[in-house]
């Protein structure tokens, strides 16, 4: 049975807390930062897979969203000081696993996030033509490890969801191609949905206008994307005592409310754009209808609100003519090899951060934060106190955690090297980054994204 940290281990020696964070998105980052001033001399090296840093903030935002992507400046920030090192292109589990960080480290810390889609087990939702949302966000946003071509064949889509997530994938799919140009969307990702046959786009959520989980913001902008028309239907807008309740108690659901309220007020005639976006509410997706293997309609079954805020069948089935299904119903964590892992909520099992074994047993000297942690809920604020709690409990064990047999930073870089593994450090990314914003500047743009992990790494090395 492992040891926890209320049991005696040695006293850690006077030389800085050397510790491994896996995973540079937001997360990783602020727990990084939060540890360097936690008032303890440390050491702090940050590895992500990929070759550049800043996780779903680079790979999980959409391109048309820079307000949000303005999140890096900050990241940016934190690593630009030099206190942590970056170790990018090293891939936990392939390239070294849990054995070699507790041979060069003290202490890890596991921030890996969230990036597959959650199930929906419904009939039909393998079927060519349908899609998890968190596979297109990453085609669209440029990650490295997806495929660079998507199959936009359809010219009714389906996207299935509530959230902000959905709300993206459906404007990326509805917007024109070329108001996507003013951002860093790769070229590849404009030349196809450039010639993407879309012309509607239904958003289907199982509960009410007031139960969306939209941000207020996000909902409005659909309202000024170009030659877009938003369509709501006045027959599914219900509301129940809970409804009211939570419009009555929050300014975010009431603004929400009266934002897609104002849009079934619009005069019909007004409705002259060549694509349109239909939000529908009380449709419960329940088949996705096939046929020859591949998707060709959507059925839902009309839901009602049950005075608590939720719903229940009512029994009566409508069948949607659509070539294309996105789920977007939330994100889902991945195992990881050498770490326990809950199947069931998709986060790596702990107490406030650190992690627990099957038994419930504390693992020494490993700890969790973020999406891994707590599941994929909570904004940059929830990430930030989030990693406090966990960097607060990592501290107070300081002086239980079992020393590493080669804690010398260069240790596990020498070992990186006689592996073959191509790392990149903060100055590779800005290299990287540069290259990127310089691409961009030939086209009158910030910067235009490299999608191909050969040419990320030979821009970090000054060779592109």
């Amino acid at each position: 049975m492992p040891a926890t940290p209320e049991q005696t281990a040695r006293p850690h020696p006077t030389t800085a807390l050397r510790v491994a964070i896996v995973g540079a998105g937001p997360a990783g980052i602020y727990a990084a930062d939060i540890l360097s001033k936690a008032g303890i001399e440390v050491s702090i090296d940050l590895f992500e897979r990929l070759p550049a840093p800043f996780g779903l903030v680079r790979y999980g935002v959409a391109p048309d969203h820079p307000r949000i992507k303005q999140i890096i400046v900050a990241l940016h920030k934190i690593l630009e000081r030099g206190d942590i090192r970056l170790l990018a292109n090293v891939d936990y589990g392939t390239d070294l696993k849990l054995e070699d960080l507790r041979t060069f480290y003290d202490a890890v810390i596991f921030s890996t996030g969230s990036i597959r889609d959650a199930a929906l087990p419904i009939p039909g939702i393998d079927l060519d033509g349908s899609y998890g949302a968190a596979d297109f966000v990453s085609w669209y946003d440029g990650h490295p490890d997806v495929p660079r071509t998507w199959p936009l064949e359809a010219q009714h889509v389906a996207v299935l969801g509530a959230g902000n997530v959905a709300l993206d994938v459906a404007r990326i799919l509805a917007k024109h191609a070329d108001d996507l140009l003013p951002t860093e969307i790769p070229a590849n990702v404009y030349d196809q949905l450039k010639a993407s046959p879309v012309t509607d786009v239904h958003v289907f959520a199982r509960r009410g206008p007031a139960q969306v989980k939209f941000s207020p913001l996000e909902l409005r902008e659909l309202g000024h994307v170009p030659d877009v028309d938003v369509i709501v239907y006045p027959e599914d807008f219900e509301f129940d005592d809970a409804s009211y309740a939570a419009i009555h108690s929050s300014n975010q659901t009431k603004q929400v409310v009266k934002t897609l309220t104002d849009w079934t007020l619009k005069d019909p005639d007004e409705l002259t754009a060549s694509r349109r976006l239909h939000l529908h509410f009380l449709h419960k997706p329940v088949e996705v209808l096939g046929q020859d293997g591949k998707a060709v309609g959507l059925r839902t079954e009309r839901t009602a609100l049950t005075g608590d805020g939720n719903v229940t069948g009512t029994g009566q089935m409508h069948d949607w003519p659509v070539q294309g299904v996105y789920r977007a119903i939330g994100y889902f964590g991945s195992p990881l090899i050498d770490i326990p892992f809950d199947d069931v909520a998709g986060v790596i099992p702990n107490r406030e951060g650190r992690v627990v074994d099957g038994d419930g047993e504390l693992v020494p000297g490993v700890y969790a934060t973020g999406w891994i942690k707590r599941g994929p809920v909570g904004l940059i604020g929830h990430t930030k106190s989030d990693a406090s709690e966990t960097i607060k409990h990592l501290v107070s064990d300081v002086d239980r955690l079992q020393r590493a047999a080669q804690p010398e930073p260069r240790a596990v870089t020498e070992l990186l090297v006689a592996r073959g593994i191509g790392y990149v450090e903060w100055s590779g990314w800005r290299l990287l980054d540069a290259y990127e914003q310089s691409l961009g500047a030939t086209q009158g743009r910030e910067r235009i994204k490299v999608v191909s992990r050969e040419e990320m790494i030979a821009a970090s090395r000054g060779q592109a």
